[in-house]
């Protein structure tokens, strides 16, 4: 495509401004599973613990975008935009310094909520200046936050691996390179003013059967997804990878997650909602279970495969909620979303010590099966196919993890 006035390739600059930073905050917001190969032994740390402190990590960079998504309509939302940003790099690049699990807790915390101030108010200024093409918009930004997170592994497992941990440091030099040519150029954004939503939490009691099911696939879903990517490396470096490889199966398993979210929608445009979640959680069970009875490379496509699938309906989820309660649309979004991601990781710490009891190829195989548990609760979810309304600016400030989420 051709330029055209302020677009780019069909794009507003803003956009492929806020996606290339998302990409940064969310690589560095996968900083720490690729590590904890290193850190474990480092920190004599348990799996109990390393779950422990990755849900830490969410309940700061998930949860808390609730309150984030509350401040940015309040009070200086381009201020969050660009110091969320800094303060996960400059945060999450001292983990190689934490001198014991308390510590690394902080640093996790601290970057987690950088992360959470940036995603709200840089979804809801890509919603406001894509103009009619607001869903291409917003899939180049949370595209580039889910590339950011599977890529990241690539580097920092192989840095750390290298020049130790106490050199993690360093790994913030260029992305603050970077991040001083874009967040400069952050335009202006105005303060929300009314969304035309209402009710609130209230407003949602008459859907809160429907909604209650689809939240609970969101979390078994976010459950199964974080158990892979927390301990994949550990498991393949204690079957003998260097913490390279480790890093890069990670990226592979992520990617194919990211790829699978973006081509989610569509096939869901097509044939609904409720067919794809359905049918995307039972196809990947196989995979997932299998995989961790194989070993190599074999066990990194079988869960790449699965996570493909498990993930394919991950940008579906706010839209089928809206879909369900045409009303507080940023409630639902919030619910879906961050909240519901944040929830997910709460239980990656039992993961843990299910690992630290029966191996961590028992407790992957055990959490293989959870998406037949969220399949169990979307069948009563109502048919029916997507509608085509734009999402608010509002509901989209908390879609993700990524996550991720993105996201993450």
């Amino acid at each position: 495509m051709t330029s055209r006035g302020p677009f780019s390739f069909g794009l507003h600059p803003t956009v492929r401004l806020l996606a290339s930073t998302h990409f940064i905050v969310d690589g560095f917001g996968n900083i720490y599973a690729p590590l904890l190969p290193l850190l474990i032994p480092h920190l004599h740390l348990s799996l109990a613990a390393a779950g422990t402190l990755q849900m830490c990590f969410q309940l700061a960079n998930s949860v808390a975008q609730l309150g984030f998504g509350h401040i940015a309509d309040r009070w200086r939302p381009r201020a969050l935009v660009v110091t969320g940003p800094i303060i996960t790099v400059i945060g999450l690049a001292l983990i190689g310094l934490a001198p014991s699990a308390l510590v690394l807790a902080v640093i996790l915390v601290g970057g987690g909520l950088g992360g959470a101030a940036f995603h709200p108010p840089a979804a809801a200024l890509v919603h406001r200046v894509s103009g009619a093409r607001k869903a291409s918009a917003m899939s180049f930004h949370l595209t580039g936050g889910a590339l950011g997170f599977a890529l990241g592994p690539v580097l920092f497992a192989p840095f750390a691996e290298r020049f130790g941990l106490h050199w993690t440091p360093v790994l913030m030099l260029p992305a603050l390179g970077l991040l001083a040519v874009l967040l400069p150029r952050v335009p202006p954004i105005a303060l929300a003013a009314a969304h035309g939503e209402s009710g609130g939490f209230g407003a949602l009691r008459p859907y809160r059967k429907p909604l209650t099911l689809l939240y609970l696939v969101v979390v078994l879903r976010t459950l199964a997804s974080l158990s892979f990517a927390t301990f994949i490396p550990v498991m393949l470096t204690r079957r003998g990878m260097s913490v390279s490889e480790a890093g890069t199966a990670m990226a592979i398993y992520l990617v194919a997650s990211s790829v699978g979210g973006f081509l989610g929608g569509p096939v869901a445009d097509r044939l609904g909602p409720r067919n794809v979640i359905l049918w995307s959680l039972v196809s990947a069970v196989p995979f997932l279970a299998i995989g961790p009875t194989q070993t190599g490379w074999v066990f990194v496509a079988l869960v790449s495969v699965g996570g493909f699938l498990l993930q394919s309906t991950l940008p579906v989820n706010v839209t089928f909620g809206q879909m369900i309660a045409p009303i507080s649309a940023a409630t639902v979004s919030s619910l879906m979303m961050g909240f519901g991601w944040g929830m997910g990781g709460l239980s990656v710490p039992f993961v843990g010590m299910l690992a630290d009891r029966i191996g961590i190829e028992r407790a992957l195989g055990v959490m293989a099966f959870t998406p037949l548990i969220a399949a169990l609760c979307t069948l009563p979810l109502p048919r029916g196919k997507l509608g085509h309304t734009p999402a608010q600016a509002v509901d989209v400030g908390t879609a993700e993890s990524t996550g991720t989420d993105v996201a993450r």
